[in-house]
């Protein structure tokens, strides 16, 4: 009988934990049992994993094998664990040293070959074994770019699974270093705020949003510049600090939408999903453990939802828990797993079905327009800080450029961005302490209870409360709004 292990990462949701894979080759007729919560995709590994160990020139143990994954009651997805598994098994066999894995955490698929492919997840992955106290890991070298995102960590790549083994028998040249790159990188190109048309309310409604963290809901007429107003609020947002950016390159990289060549992103994401989505695609889901949806894709930035009244009633309620919360958490049978989901929420949508250019040329009767508003219920209405209508532009004054005779043009993004950053940074100062960032994040007893204002500059909510028309939860919103510094 002959026992060894080797090391991988387990993920659940963003978070991981190291799996101990145990291989142990015993008495009995050749074959292979796997144990330990396995999904489809990984219990077939074992036909991978045996093929590409013959195929790199290395003998399969033609004896009984039993690879054991720990812990037991973890589930296992996917299949980067197959680098894992074919070491585990060769040093059982005394292929290789056993003691040359201990302390590395191995993550990659197995091409029948013995290539090492990518996985999604290598950068959780690698941010959860640092975490864990991990000293050095091996990775597909596809992944060498996002690997390098990794401080603290020894991380080395392999193209095939003949110069991991090489390694672990003592050729250290077998395998690329990663090294940790400069980060984040610049800003991209921006979309300019100088140009949408008019819009004088929604410009500020935006600027005022972008500077508090606030929800924003638009409504007007097509064409009057709602989704472009949309398109420009993350040039106003600041760029991501180094946490923030790997928060946000992690949760791309689990939903496969993380370039293997990309460099960490400094801009807040953008993320407008289609009116037509279903609810596992918005907020995640999916069988197994579930996949993080278009709201952690958004997180940190802004989430644009267009038509908004186009959308499902059951979908856009399951957007209540992220916007309080800030997380989603998605409860399945193989276990729950958390996203961080702390997104700005832009909303826009016609004023009826006909949408006409101009309000007084609707054809729609009040029972129609009541039930189309009526798709966005009230709870959520509750939770946006800031509504505006906007008008159809029916003038282009400031086409030819500004004269005595026409107006000025409007202010740019730049112009903006500097206000917004000014009380970005007057909210953090004031909070400090407590760790918020915007004032859209202080809980309404602590905005309350840290910024008493006056009862008369009070008195306006405290009669819409009494009269009904404002709920609580929106006059702490109303609070929080007044305390931006622009």
């Amino acid at each position: 009988m002959a026992l060894s292990c080797a090391w991988s990462i387990g993920l659940r949701g963003v978070d991981g934990e190291v799996v101990e894979i145990e291989a142990d080759i015993g008495q009995g007729l050749p074959g292979v049992s796997l144990v330990g919560l396995p999904d489809a995709a990984l219990a077939e590994s074992r036909d991978r994993v045996r093929a590409a160990v013959v195929n790199s020139g290395e003998t399969w143990p033609a004896r009984r094998i039993t690879l054991a994954l720990s812990p037991a009651t973890l589930p296992k997805q996917g299949s980067g664990y197959d680098m894992a598994l074919a070491c585990s098994v060769l040093a059982a066999a005394r292929e290789v040293p056993a003691a040359a894995l201990r302390g590395v955490v191995l993550v990659g698929e197995l091409a029948l070959d013995g290539r090492v492919r990518g996985v999604r997840g290598v950068l959780p992955a690698l941010l959860a074994a640092r975490r864990l106290g991990v000293e050095r890991a091996i990775v597909p070298a596809a992944a060498a770019v996002e690997a390098g995102l990794v401080e603290g960590l020894e991380v080395l790549g392999a193209e095939h699974l003949s110069d991991v083994l090489a390694w672990l028998r003592g050729d250290h040249r077998r395998l690329l270093a990663v090294r940790p790159r400069a980060r984040p990188v610049a800003r991209g190109p921006r979309e300019d705020l100088a140009d949408v048309v008019g819009q004088k309310d929604a410009r500020r409604a935006v600027e005022v949003a972008a500077a508090g963290g606030h929800h924003l809901l638009m409504l007007g007429p097509p064409g009057s510049g709602k989704t472009m107003l949309a398109r420009r609020m993350t040039g106003l947002l600041p760029d991501l600090d180094v946490d923030s950016a790997l928060q946000v390159a992690a949760v791309r990289s689990l939903a496969g939408a993380l370039d293997p060549q990309e460099a960490l992103p400094a801009s807040p994401p953008f993320v407008a999903p289609h009116h037509s989505v279903s609810s596992a695609a918005l907020v995640g889901g999916g069988s197994g453990l579930a996949r993080p949806g278009a709201v952690s894709l958004a997180h940190r930035g802004v989430l644009f939802l267009d038509e908004i009244y186009e959308f499902g009633p059951h979908v856009l309620e399951m957007l209540r828990t992220p916007l309080e919360e800030g997380e989603v958490r998605l409860a399945r049978t193989d276990g729950v797993v958390r996203y961080p989901a702390r997104f700005q929420l832009v909303m826009a949508a016609n004023p009826c079905p006909c949408a006409p250019p101009r309000p007084t040329d609707c054809q729609c009767s009040s029972l129609e327009k009541r039930r189309y508003t009526q798709r966005l219920s009230g709870p959520m209405l509750d939770r946006v800080d800031l509504r505006v209508s906007l008008q159809g532009v029916e003038a282009l004054s400031w086409a030819g450029g500004p004269t005595e005779d026409l107006e000025p043009l409007p202010e740019d993004t730049a112009t903006v961005r500097t206000r917004v950053l000014a009380a970005r940074a007057a909210a953090r100062e004031r909070w400090r302490d407590a760790g918020w960032r915007t004032n859209a994040e202080v809980p309404g007893p602590e905005l309350r209870r840290r910024g008493r204002l006056p009862r008369d500059a009070t008195a306006i909510l405290e009669s819409q409360l009494r009269t009904g028309t404002m709920t609580a939860r929106g006059a702490d919103r109303a609070l929080r709004v007044a305390r931006n510094d622009v």
